[in-house]
């Protein structure tokens, strides 16, 4: 091969490689933003937890429940014999027979105070869902991080494959050169077997890259739900995260799911602090009951009762359980504030380290395309070295791989530069799909929550189940 053919064909390289992570593709491709917005409504883990969040906010009707009335109705009926004998002796007088007894009843019940636990209940349930929705967010953070991952680790593989491929080009000809030379006594026998052991491993470089770039294919269509098209290229996020990093850390401190979610785990705790307290107090009743029944015996063809009733009862001792309960309680609330430091600390590290990455992956980036530059320069003049006899085959191939993985190197710093942007953005507490502008419908858990809070009855769900 000629030295222009030479660069004629690391150019169609290069520019492939640009194709590949520079620029945008026509409108049929994928994007990255596209892909976390099919994730973000396709994904089953997603959705599951969104399940988990409307089975919670049904526990705020449930503790209101306590404020409202309890009714219940009966109705019987059966066959009854009675006899009775009235003035004593053999000349008494009998009377005997079998009834039809049947009868109707309402029964109500109002609990007018129990030491406050109601209205605890219905806090702790609100302070329930308020915790649900933080792990809904912490769900959607890991969910959109994996899918922007999947995204670009597919990328990187698409291009590497690339990559090799043509490396594969570019090794086959420089052996059908080699093998030329040699017929013509320019090279020996031992230049010809390095030529054939470069491109045999140029084949198990492409052989491996293939198998990467398979596996992403796989995890690309579990994370985002769909098959993966033609990717276009992706650009970082940094400017949605804070601009130095001790303003990343006070907002992964206040902002991170993992810290909201405890915070609201401590006045869930705190309040069944309460509701265990409560159960020491006296309890008001306010019970009704009205009653119809027929035939209740031989002598009475029907009997109506009516009563209302007011019942307290004061605990007075119970063996001792209720105050185990409230002394557990409150050993648990101090292990939910621990575990809000715990969860404060966490998110401080995992937001340091996701800051080093992303400077790291920056530096990568500038060191790596300064490096590809100089491995093309170099090979060109080892090229050139090697035709006027300065230069070995061996010296050839070695520059060919240098380039190559100098290139392979730089697709990989380009793809950890992205990937490291949203690590941040989830570390902070702001990698969400309004934050990012998807282009999706966003999922609202407070609707569902307002449908269902004030209801008195019904077994539909709001969307018709």
């Amino acid at each position: 091969m000629t030295g222009e053919m030479t660069r004629r064909r690391h150019t169609v390289a290069a520019a492939v490689l640009a194709a590949t992570l520079g620029t945008v593709g026509a409108a049929s491709a994928d994007t990255l933003p596209g892909a976390l917005a099919q994730a973000y409504q396709n994904n089953p883990q997603l959705n599951s937890q969104r399940a988990i969040v409307r089975a919670t906010d049904e526990n705020v009707p449930t503790a209101l429940s306590g404020y409202r009335p309890s009714i219940s109705a009966t109705a019987s009926i059966g066959q009854q014999y009675e006899r009775q004998v009235s003035g004593g002796g053999r000349g008494g007088e009998v009377v005997e027979g079998w009834t039809t007894p049947r009868g109707v009843g309402l029964t109500g019940t109002q609990t007018l105070f129990n030491g406050f636990q109601t209205g605890n209940r219905v806090r702790q349930a609100e302070g329930q869902v308020s915790a649900a929705r933080e792990t809904l967010r912490l769900i959607e953070q890991n969910v959109l991080l994996n899918a922007a991952t999947a995204y670009m680790n597919l990328l990187r593989d698409t291009a590497i494959l690339d990559l090799q491929r043509r490396n594969v080009e570019v090794l086959q000809e420089q052996l059908r050169q080699t093998r030329d030379r040699f017929a013509v006594g320019e090279v020996t026998r031992t230049d010809v077997a390095q030529s054939e052991s470069r491109l045999a491993a140029g084949r198990s470089q492409v052989s491996a890259a293939e198998s990467n770039y398979t596996a992403s294919r796989a995890t690309y269509r579990q994370v985002i739900g769909v098959e993966p098209g033609r990717l276009s290229a992706a650009t970082p996020v940094d400017r949605l995260s804070p601009a130095n990093l001790q303003a990343a850390i006070g907002s992964g401190r206040a902002q991170n799911p993992n810290v909201t979610a405890a915070m609201f785990g401590i006045d869930v705790q705190a309040l069944q602090v309460k509701i265990n307290e409560g159960a020491l107090y006296p309890t008001v009743m306010a019970n009704a009951n009205v009653q119809q029944n027929w035939d209740p015996s031989p002598m009475v063809s029907s009997q109506f009762s009516a009563s209302f009733m007011g019942q307290l009862a004061v605990p007075i001792y119970q063996g001792g359980a209720n105050y185990a309960a409230i002394r557990a309680s409150k050993e648990t609330l101090g292990q939910k504030r621990l575990d809000l430091e715990t969860a404060r600390d966490q998110a401080q590290a995992n937001v340091a380290q996701a800051w080093g990455q992303l400077q790291a992956a920056k530096a990568q980036i500038e060191a790596t395309q300064a490096q590809v530059s100089a491995a093309e320069i170099a090979l060109n003049g080892v090229r050139e070295e090697a035709r006027v006899g300065q230069r070995t085959t061996l010296d050839v191939l070695n520059a060919q791989q240098e380039l190559v993985n100098a290139r392979v190197a730089l697709v990989t710093a380009q793809r950890d530069r992205v990937v490291a942007s949203y690590n941040l953005l989830a570390a902070v507490g702001r990698l969400s799909p309004v934050v990012l502008g998807l282009p999706t419908a966003i999922y609202d858990p407070v609707t569902h929550y307002h449908q269902v809070r004030d209801t008195w009855g019904g077994v539909r769900t709001p969307d018709g189940r």
